[in-house]
C-alpha cells in the first residue's frame, strides 16, 4: 500500500515556483555578485573576447614561392663553381614547401660495373669464401659478386655490381658546402579564401608597390607585411642557428595567420606571420638526425656509355602552413549567446537557495516559507491522494 500511495502521490503532484523574498544582507550580496560574475562572462569573454556575434568560417589557402640567391664554392674536386636556384631547390615546385640544399656529399663519374664495397662488420672479408654471389643486405650499394677483392692498402671487402665508385657518407662536409644559403631570399605568394563569406585576399597587400616589393625583406618591426624572407632570418626567428642547420638539414615552418575580423575594413584583414623549427633538435637523441635525401644527374658520352653524379643533398625544408578564422555578424549566433546567458542566471537562484536552505542558521525557518503543501480542493476534508476514502 506504501509503494501504491507513493506512485499516486508521485503521479497525481505538481509542484510550482513560489517567490519568497528574504531580506538579507549576506544572501542578497551572494546573489549579485553570482549575477554580476555571469554578467561579466557573457559580455566579456563570449560577446567582446569570443565575438560569440559572429558567424566563423575556416580558411582556404593556396601557396607559391620562389628562391632566390646565388654562391660559389671552390673545391679541389669541383673548382670554382657558381650554384643558382636551378641547382638547389629540389624540386623546383613543392606542394606548400619549398627546400633548399645547403650541404652536399657529391660522388662523381659513376658508372655501372663491379668495384669494393665499403667496409663494415658484413662486407670485410679475407678469402673468397667469405663473399656470398646474389647477397643484398639492407644497406648494399650493390649486389655482391663473391669475389673479395682490396677495398684500400689495409682491408679487403666483397666485390659489388652496382655504381661504381661506391658512394662514403662516413664523413658529412663542416661547414656546410653552401654557407651563403643563409643569405637567398623567399619569396612567398599566398592566396586565402572565406567561402562562407565570399572573402579573398592575398599576402602581397593593395598598397605594396613593384618598387617596394623588389626591394624589401621581411622585418617584424619594420616591413612585417613583405613577403620576401632571407632564410636565415627565418632560422634566426625561431631560436636556430643557421649554420649549424646547414650541415645536416632540418624542417622549418613559416606560419601565416590570418585571424580577420569581416565587420572592419577589408583593409584590417592582414597576414601575420611567425617561425619555428618542426624537427626536434635535441641533443640526447642524436641518431639520423637533420633531413637528406639522395638524387642524381646522368650523362651520356659520345660512344654511348652511360654515368652519374650522385647527390647526398643535405637542407632546410621550409613548410608553409597557413591557418585562421573570419567571423562576421549574424543574428543567429547572437541570439543563441543571449539566450544561453540568460539562462545561466538561473546559477545564481540555485546558488543563494542552496545557502538559504543548508547553510544559514534559519535554514528550518526559510524552509518553512518557502515550501507550502496545498491539497486537491475536489477532495473531502481529511482526504489525499494515496489514502483510501
Amino acid at each position: 500500500m506504501a509503494l501504491c500511495g507513493a506512485f499516486r502521490a508521485f503521479l497525481f503532484e505538481y509542484d510550482t515556483p513560489r517567490i519568497v523574498l528574504i531580506r538579507s544582507r549576506k544572501v542578497g550580496l551572494i546573489n549579485r555578485a553570482v549575477q554580476l560574475a555571469i554578467l561579466a562572462y557573457v559580455i566579456g569573454w563570449v560577446f567582446l573576447w569570443e565575438k560569440g556575434y559572429q558567424e566563423t568560417d575556416s580558411v582556404v589557402s593556396s601557396v607559391t614561392t620562389k628562391v632566390k640567391g646565388v654562391a660559389l664554392t671552390n673545391t679541389s674536386a669541383l673548382g670554382a663553381r657558381i650554384w643558382d636556384v636551378a641547382d638547389y631547390v629540389i624540386p623546383p615546385q613543392g606542394e606548400n614547401s619549398v627546400f633548399v640544399m645547403t650541404n652536399a656529399i657529391l660522388t662523381l663519374n659513376q658508372s655501372q660495373g663491379r668495384c669494393a664495397e665499403l667496409p663494415d662488420d658484413k662486407t670485410e672479408c679475407e678469402v673468397k669464401n667469405s663473399c656470398v654471389p646474389g647477397y643484398v643486405s639492407t644497406h648494399s650499394n650493390g649486389i655482391q659478386t663473391g669475389e673479395c677483392i682490396p677495398y684500400n692498402n689495409s682491408i679487403k671487402t666483397c666485390e659489388v655490381f652496382a655504381w661504381c665508385p661506391v658512394e662514403d657518407d662516413s664523413h658529412i662536409p663542416k661547414p656546410a658546402f653552401l654557407q651563403e644559403a643563409e643569405n637567398f631570399t623567399i619569396l612567398v605568394k599566398n592566396n586565402i579564401w572565406y567561402p562562407k563569406f565570399n572573402f579573398s585576399k592575398r599576402n602581397i597587400l593593395p598598397n605594396i608597390s613593384s618598387t617596394y616589393l623588389k626591394n624589401c625583406i621581411y622585418d617584424s618591426q619594420t616591413d612585417p607585411f613583405c613577403p620576401i624572407f632571407r632564410l636565415g632570418q627565418i632560422v634566426e626567428a625561431a631560436g636556430q642557428n643557421f649554420q649549424e642547420m646547414a650541415v645536416e638539414g632540418g624542417v622549418m615552418a613559416l606560419q601565416i595567420n590570418w585571424d580577420c575580423n569581416l565587420d572592419r575594413a577589408a583593409s584590417h584583414c592582414v597576414p601575420k606571420y611567425s617561425f619555428r623549427r618542426l624537427d626536434n633538435k635535441d641533443s640526447a637523441h642524436t641518431v639520423s638526425p637533420g633531413y637528406n635525401f639522395r638524387f642524381a644527374k646522368y650523362y651520356r658520352d659520345s660512344d654511348g656509355t652511360e654515368s652519374r653524379t650522385l647527390i647526398k643533398a643535405y637542407g632546410i625544408r621550409f613548410d608553409i602552413i597557413v591557418f585562421g578564422k573570419a567571423g562576421k555578424f549574424d543574428v543567429i549566433p547572437t541570439m543563441i549567446n543571449i539566450g544561453s546567458g540568460l539562462a545561466l542566471f538561473g546559477v545564481a537562484t540555485v546558488l543563494c537557495d542552496v545557502v538559504v536552505l543548508y547553510c544559514m542558521k534559519k535554514r528550518y525557518y526559510y524552509r518553512e516559507k518557502k515550501y507550502k503543501y496545498v491539497e486537491d480542493y475536489e477532495l473531502g476534508v481529511g482526504e489525499t491522494y494515496g489514502t483510501d476514502p
